[in-house]
């Protein structure tokens, strides 16, 4: 039985829950569909109980792994802001985007199993993340750090094109050279 979502975890299960879902994403990401509970509990440092209480089917895993990771994305845009200046912050952003995209790419058998069981795993994703990247792009403009004629829609497209394009492991400095050479394409042109 799924928790009940209006009682919040004490913090060491809350703790067990994240350790779970981190560790599913990279066993799904390097072994798909076939994945065995066994292994993420174990990657987790938990018991399989502690992970079939809280997960108690696959396609709910995969759904909680994949929301989570889109949160983890979203939720980094305020403390990259505060911390950084925002150019910095949206270009650690992307690097975080690629990782997201990465991991996504690696699951995808698993969440199109999650999709045929007639779950939405995607069904605000891209919303999210088109916020937290216009957050980011707003700040940057309100800097004079780049320019304002470029949106997040179209920005978007740019980081999952890049993230298609280098989802390998070892294409990874080719797409640290394509969001460099992005992000360069944001600056702000002097004025004529």
């Amino acid at each position: 039985m799924a928790r009940d979502a209006e009682r919040p975890l004490r913090a060491d299960a809350q703790r067990n829950r994240d350790k779970i879902l981190v560790a599913a994403v990279r066993v799904f990401t390097e072994e798909g569909l076939d994945a065995h509970f066994e292994r993420i509990a174990k990657e987790a440092g938990v018991g399989t109980g502690t992970l079939y209480r809280n997960f108690p089917t696959r396609e709910i895993l995969i759904e909680a792994a994949y929301r989570n990771e889109v949160a983890r994305l979203c939720d980094a845009v305020p403390e990259l802001l505060a911390t950084l200046p925002p150019r910095a912050a949206l270009r650690a952003w992307t690097r975080r985007f690629i990782d997201y995209a990465t991991a996504k790419l690696g699951m995808a058998d698993a969440l199109r199993a999650v999709v045929a069981s007639g779950t939405n795993p995607y069904a605000r994703s891209r919303e999210l993340i088109q916020a937290a990247l216009s957050s980011l792009m707003d700040a940057c403009v309100a800097a004079g750090e780049i320019r304002s004629d470029i949106s997040a829609t179209d920005m978007f497209a740019a980081l999952a094109g890049i993230a298609l394009t280098s989802a390998e492991p070892e294409q990874r400095e080719q797409a640290e050279r394509l969001l460099d050479l992005t992000l360069d394409g944001l600056m702000r042109r002097p004025e004529s």
